[in-house]
């Protein structure tokens, strides 16, 4: 995908593995861009999902978070399944939800300090102790996960 949109990459479109989002600041621009990405597809031979394209539109989920002209938010979505998770029980189950809030870390201040606790379960040799500073690190940053509505506003 980066060599096919070589040229256009941080200019007018970002891209994230098979994923591609086009962005200008007016109604011509966009179709300018439109126009251009739909013939590099069309000269490359590569094949859209119409199903999951959106042409046009103010604001959309980009990988999880829902991206408009003014800020960027988690999508509700992701919000409502963290907030029905119960605490992790297994080595497993806290290196997943770490993997998954940690998405979101540049978001949630003192990330790192917060999880310490559930951190220190994934070192080599530690015996699996769910303290009560665990459960609290957990319900800590899915309080922070699922109650910061905008993240950031975009430059």
């Amino acid at each position: 995908m980066l060599a096919i949109f070589h040229d256009m990459v941080e200019k007018t479109m970002e891209v994230f593995m098979d994923d591609f989002s086009v962005f200008v600041n007016s109604f011509k621009n966009c179709l300018s861009s439109l126009d251009k990405m739909l013939q590099r597809c069309e000269d490359t031979n590569l094949s859209l999902n119409w199903e999951k394209s959106h042409f046009m539109v103010k604001e959309g989920i980009v990988l999880g978070h829902k991206i408009s002209k003014n800020r960027i938010e988690v999508d509700k979505a992701k919000i409502d399944v963290i907030a029905k998770l119960p605490h992790p029980t297994t080595v497993k189950g806290i290196r997943s939800f770490l993997g998954h809030a940690g998405f979101y870390r540049r978001f949630i201040q003192d990330f790192s300090k917060i999880s310490q606790p559930m951190t220190h379960l994934l070192e080599k040799n530690t015996p699996f102790v769910l303290s009560e500073g665990c459960i609290q690190a957990f319900q800590t940053l899915k309080k922070k996960l699922t109650e910061a509505p905008i993240l950031i506003s975009p430059n």
